[in-house]
C-alpha cells in the first residue's frame, strides 16, 4: 500500500478482513443448503426440503454485499499482486457459492417428487454422490477461508469420483427407462437430482482453482481430471 498512513492501512485490512467473513458466511449457509437438500432427496425428508429454499434470500443477500464490497475496495484501495488476486478471487467465488445454492434449492425442491425405483435403483447411489460432494463443497470452503492451496488442489483432483458416479447413475437409469416406461418419471428426477449435484461438485471444483490462483498466482490444468464420459453431459437448469 506504499506509504500510506498506518489508519487507511488499518481500515483497507478490516474491509479485506469484512469481505472474507461475508463469503465465509455465504460458504456456510451453501453447505447448509446441499445437506438439507441431499437429505431431502434420499431420506425423503420434507423438513429439510423446505429449508434451502428459504435460505436462498439471505445467500442472495451476501453476494450482493460481497460485490459492493470487493468493488469499493478495488476502486478506492488499489491493490496489487496478492491482494488484488484475492478480492477478484473471492467477487468469483462469491458467484460460485450463489449457484450452488440455487442448484441446492432446486434440488430441494424436486426432492418430494423423487421416488425409489421398486427393484431397481435404490437411493444408496444418490446418496454416495451427495456424500461425496458434501465433503468436496466443505474443503473446498476451508480452503477458501484458510487461503490454503494444497486443499484445494485436492479438491480439485477429487471432482473425477464425482464425474464417475454421475456417469454411473446416468447409465442405469436410462438402462431402467427403456426397460419399462413406468420408470420414466422417477427416473428423470433422479436425473435432474444427480445432474445438479454434479454441478455443485463443478462449482465446488471451481471455487478450488480460484483460491489455488488467489494464494500461488499460479493457474491448475485448464483441463480438469475428467471421471467417465461425464464431460460430455449436457448442463440441465435449476427449476
Amino acid at each position: 500500500m506504499g506509504n500510506e498512513p498506518a489508519h487507511t492501512i488499518t481500515r483497507y485490512d478490516q474491509e479485506l478482513e469484512s469481505l472474507r467473513g461475508i463469503v465465509a458466511r455465504m460458504g456456510g449457509l451453501v453447505e447448509r443448503q446441499t445437506a438439507q437438500a441431499v437429505a431431502a432427496v434420499v431420506d425423503q425428508n420434507e423438513d429439510a426440503a423446505r429449508e434451502p429454499p428459504m435460505l436462498d434470500p439471505e445467500v442472495d443477500t451476501l453476494e450482493r454485499e460481497a460485490e459492493q464490497l470487493a468493488i469499493r475496495i478495488l476502486a478506492l484501495r488499489a491493490p496489487m499482486a496478492v491482494d488484488l488476486r484475492q478480492i477478484v478471487a473471492v467477487l468469483k467465488m462469491s458467484g460460485d457459492l450463489e449457484r450452488i445454492g440455487d442448484y441446492a434449492s432446486s434440488i430441494a425442491r424436486r426432492a418430494l417428487k423423487v421416488e425409489p425405483l421398486d427393484g431397481a435403483l435404490s437411493f444408496s447411489a444418490l446418496r454416495a454422490m451427495g456424500r461425496l460432494v458434501q465433503e468436496n463443497l466443505h474443503r473446498a470452503v476451508e480452503a477458501m477461508v484458510e487461503n490454503d492451496a494444497e486443499r484445494a488442489k485436492e479438491v480439485w483432483n477429487a471432482d473425477t469420483a464425482v464425474d464417475e458416479l454421475y456417469t454411473t447413475m446416468f447409465r442405469e437409469l436410462v438402462t431402467y427407462m427403456m426397460e419399462d416406461p413406468r420408470n420414466i418419471g422417477p427416473c428423470i428426477h433422479l436425473l435432474f437430482v444427480a445432474k445438479n449435484l454434479e454441478r455443485i461438485g463443478d462449482h465446488a471444483t471451481n471455487i478450488a482453482e480460484r483460491v489455488y490462483y488467489a494464494v500461488t498466482g499460479e493457474m491448475l490444468p485448464s483441463e480438469r481430471p475428467r471421471g467417465g464420459e461425464a464431460a460430455k453431459k449436457p448442463a440441465s437448469q435449476g427449476e
